[in-house]
């Protein structure tokens, strides 16, 4: 065992030899990797993308040309690319609090920002964690006001909300197939409709503003190439805590936890080389889903009812994949010393985002200036827990004993 020994935060599938072989092979599996998904979530039409990002910028430079509204609301507790994808398509970013202690809308504020507001465009409803998002009352909001509801699935391909895959249930929806988020072609994304004519204004977009990147995209096959060589326990402390340390060193907090975009993200088209990667991997992804909600099932049968915590969990209607379950310190006090006990371990023990949406200083002009009081509780008292399919029974014992002796102190 190497001295560097790094489990990865989240649980992502790895790239094997085999699925490199595969792409020689002129027979090959039959199929296309938009196929997999069409199956998979029941739908007629998706575009692969360069990233998530880069799909919901793409929807929402479609939905823009079919109505007048300019307005998307957003979560208080999400990626900071989502803003940067709303700035880019020349709308305006509205944040909605969370509930205190789930990934939830804060409904009440939800109706109140609907209500008020006649130019509200879209609602991205964020399942994240892995984990569905109580859908109903926020479709029953956006149809009342003729607003488009967009699912951000990044962290969710392969969860369920009342016996449907999430991503099947607003008019449009997209993935992430970025390394670390399950299934990966290294950097991708997923635009998912369910309507012909938002797929054919879809089409048209990205028609008039997705273009060929020869070098950007042969960059991308040599950085897939990278993952497969490190994603692995062994080699991954040198691309994953390498760069925590140097920009930690640089005083960069944000970059050390990979939360510094900008709003200039690629959008060039995906190869086919690389799509056929994800076609080869695809039919481990069910079998992943089942190994990462195992873990978390036994992470929740050692940590529930222990005083001081709380798990984020899947709701009775739900099915979560589990990329990694969310662990909620009721003392920010001993979440800072958990994040202390287990920076060097590699055990694969992270964070979600550094704070509510509103706080970061780099998008100031883009967010509004907000209190997001439970988004700030979350950041505040919240560690993940891996599911990577590269955490041994053993991690997973050593991470329990540690946060329950954590607990005594």
């Amino acid at each position: 065992m190497s001295i560097f020994r790094e489990i990865p935060p989240t649980a992502g599938l790895p790239v094997y030899t085999k699925d490199l072989l595969s792409l020689m092979k002129t027979g090959g599996r039959q199929g296309s990797l938009e196929e997999d998904f069409k199956n998979y979530l029941g739908v007629s039409y998706v575009a692969i993308t360069y990233s998530g990002t880069a799909a919901l910028y793409l929807i929402l430079e479609s939905i823009k040309t079919l109505m007048p509204k300019r307005t998307v609301i957003i979560p208080s507790f999400v990626c900071p690319l989502l803003p940067l994808a709303i700035k880019r398509a020349g709308l305006k970013v509205k944040v909605c609090d969370i509930q205190k202690n789930n990934f939830n809308f804060d409904l009440e504020q939800l109706r109140g920002i609907c209500s008020n507001s006649d130019d509200i465009l879209a609602i991205v409803a964020v399942h994240l964690a892995g984990i569905p998002l109580d859908l109903e009352p926020i479709k029953q909001i956006a149809a009342g006001k003729k607003i488009f509801l967009i699912e951000d699935c990044a962290q969710s391909l392969g969860a369920e909300y009342q016996g449907k895959k999430t991503g099947t249930q607003g008019e449009f929806s997209f993935f992430s197939l970025c390394r670390g988020k399950g299934l990966t072609i290294y950097e991708g994304g997923l635009i998912v409709t369910k309507k012909k004519e938002f797929a054919a204004e879809i089409d048209r977009t990205i028609e008039r503003l997705i273009k060929d990147d020869y070098i950007c995209e042969g960059l991308k096959i040599l950085e897939l190439l990278g993952y497969w060589i490190f994603y692995r326990p062994a080699l991954f402390w040198f691309v994953f805590k390498v760069p925590q340390i140097f920009w930690n060193w640089q005083g960069e907090k944000l970059k050390a936890l990979a939360e510094y975009y900008t709003i200039d993200f690629p959008t060039h088209r995906v190869s086919r080389l690389r799509k056929n990667l994800g076609h080869s991997a695809f039919n481990r992804l069910e079998s992943a889903i089942v190994q990462q909600r195992q873990k978390a099932d036994y992470y929740r049968q050692n940590l529930r009812n222990i005083q001081g915590v709380e798990l984020i969990q899947e709701p009775s209607d739900g099915k979560a994949n589990y990329p990694y379950l969310a662990l909620v310190f009721s003392d920010p006090r001993k979440r800072q010393s958990a994040r202390d006990l287990f920076r060097d371990t590699g055990l694969g023990v992270s964070v979600i985002y550094a704070s509510a949406i509103t706080e970061y200083d780099y998008l100031e002009g883009i967010v509004e200036n907000k209190d997001c009081p439970n988004a700030r509780y979350l950041s505040e008292r919240t560690i993940t827990l891996t599911t990577s399919i590269f955490a041994k029974k053993s991690d997973l014992d050593t991470v329990i004993r540690k946060i329950k002796n954590l607990l005594l102190i």
